[in-house]
């Protein structure tokens, strides 16, 4: 069983491994560490480019575009590895990335997942929008980074260079223990995509593991390479997907009682995108709510199943504000404006 397995889902993404995947291998072959690409039914050419040029990578092919959280899902039921690298095709690594992102996992078996920070692909000195310094949710259960909130992304300056344990590590690269990526169950596949690795690292903090920031390993993301960040998709996406994370999640004394401020939320986001004339982004938020509802049976039986993993539940790695009303009503863009003292260093 080999150590570490890079595993890169792709889906036409074929200008970007021509891009990327020669700095992957060049800064990811130690021994130790295999790289395998699983295509989710590509047309593009891609794993006939691969097979032709790069015969040291492992080819998966999938019969058909899974999306990303199932598409990850079927790639790793076939490999067996210690550690699983889960690593977007848009994405140039540094020297040493694996090597300190595997060497902290050894040194500390209590984590299930771990990323390292994130900087944008045409910017190098700033945060990129998925994953930046490491993910938290606030109170409404809204995602924000340490370097990102909503859009605003922040120069790294070292300002979350502190290790910290973090709430979620984002899916565009991280490190999992396969046997606690077992344990819980992998992505939830409904999710298709957006938020399937926040889901899954609440189900790790259920079952008593920890998340970590890796701020030693650095790797470039240029990001919105297969859904552009304004699409309505992914707007329909990111609200669906919410529900469903803290339906899933939230513990019993709270489920109500968020689940209706969400919703409330979420109008006001209806009647935001109306103002702004944009249509197809309001008619995203009603679907995702339809959507919602009509799965309600189906996420009522995996609440149990998440809820039987463990007890444990993080309220300390919670932002107990609103991080809508900190950054549109307050006007503070960044997570330590908005954070200040609340959380507190760990690990």
């Amino acid at each position: 069983m080999v150590k570490t397995a890079i595993v890169i889902l792709n889906w036409n993404g074929l200008p970007f491994l021509k891009k990327f995947i020669g700095n992957i291998i060049e800064n990811s072959m130690n021994g130790e560490s295999l790289i395998y690409v699983a295509d989710n039914g590509s047309t593009d050419g891609s794993a006939h480019w691969l097979a032709s040029n790069h015969k040291g990578v492992n080819i998966i092919k999938l019969d058909k575009n899974y999306g990303f959280a199932e598409g990850y899902n079927k790639a790793l039921e076939g490999i067996e590895a210690k550690y699983y690298l889960l690593l977007n095709s848009d994405i140039e690594v540094t020297p040493g990335w694996l090597d300190k992102l595997v060497g902290f996992m050894e040194a500390h078996p209590e984590v299930a997942s771990a990323q390292p920070k994130t900087h944008a692909f045409d910017n190098k000195e700033k945060f990129e929008y998925a994953g930046a310094a490491g993910g938290f949710l606030d109170r409404y259960g809204y995602p924000v980074c340490r370097g990102r909130v909503f859009h605003v992304t922040e120069n790294d300056k070292g300002q979350y260079d502190t290790p910290w344990e973090i709430f979620w590590a984002t899916g565009a690269c991280t490190i999992i223990r396969s046997d606690a990526w077992k344990k819980c169950g992998g992505f939830d596949g409904d999710f298709f995509a957006h938020m399937e690795e926040i889901d899954l690292c609440w189900r790790f903090h259920r079952a008593g593991y920890k998340v970590a920031l890796v701020e030693s390993a650095v790797v470039y993301h240029v990001g919105g390479g297969t859904l552009p960040y304004n699409s309505p998709f992914k707007t329909y996406l990111n609200f669906r997907n919410g529900l469903f994370l803290l339906y899933k999640n939230l513990p019993a004394t709270d489920l109500k009682r968020i689940m209706f401020i969400r919703m409330v939320l979420d109008g006001v986001a209806f009647f935001f995108f109306l103002f702004k004339l944009q249509f197809s982004s309001a008619l995203a938020v009603i679907k995702a709510h339809i959507h919602y509802h009509r799965e309600k049976k189906n996420l009522v039986e995996k609440r149990k199943k998440t809820m039987a993993l463990g007890t444990v539940h993080p309220a300390e790695l919670f932002i107990d504000k609103s991080i809508v009303w900190e950054f549109y009503v307050k006007g503070k863009k960044s997570f330590n404006e908005i954070n200040q003292t609340n959380l507190r260093s760990r690990r």
